[in-house]
């Protein structure tokens, strides 16, 4: 990139927010300020589909969920920044792993499910997230409904 200023926002979303103005202010602001922007959906899994290899479903939901993402990062982003995006692996480390290697982010947005409503896949994620990769972070909560719950 020729600008210092420029920035590589990774996006990886296991939740969806039910509009943009959902979303809190610092998530907007730094969608908005990210000149290239990735967003990946993992395929989240039950355990019992994982074990069984029956991930039709949720690779639907991985897809629906990608859709509706891009739709959001389109409304907030500046409209001369680059948005791709992608469903990433059913293990939600093994897509981090792989979008940082292939995207090399200087920031790591990350929207999980709340915690009555996470899966098995998200148990100490961001703890792994941060060990892992020396980039900054931010992450947020959705609750079932699309909205950021009253405690996170």
């Amino acid at each position: 990139m020729e600008s210092g200023s420029a920035s590589r926002l990774l996006i990886v979303t296991g939740g969806v927010a039910a509009d943009t103005d959902e979303l809190p202010s610092l998530v907007r602001e730094v969608v908005a300020s990210a000149s290239e922007i990735l967003v990946v959906t993992p395929i989240l899994t039950t355990r019992l589909q994982w074990i069984a290899t029956d991930t039709d479903r949720a690779r639907f939901e991985a897809d629906e969920r990608l859709a509706t993402v891009l739709s959001h990062v389109h409304a907030i982003a500046q409209p001369d920044t680059t948005v791709v995006g992608r469903v990433g692996d059913e293990q939600p480390l093994s897509a981090f792993d792989d979008a940082v290697r292939l995207f090399d982010p200087d920031h790591i947005l990350i929207a999980l499910r709340a915690a009555d409503s996470a899966g098995w896949q998200e148990q100490h994620l961001t703890e792994r997230v941060l060990e892992r990769f020396r980039i900054p972070i931010t992450v947020f909560q959705l609750d079932r409904q699309g909205r950021v719950p009253d405690d996170g």
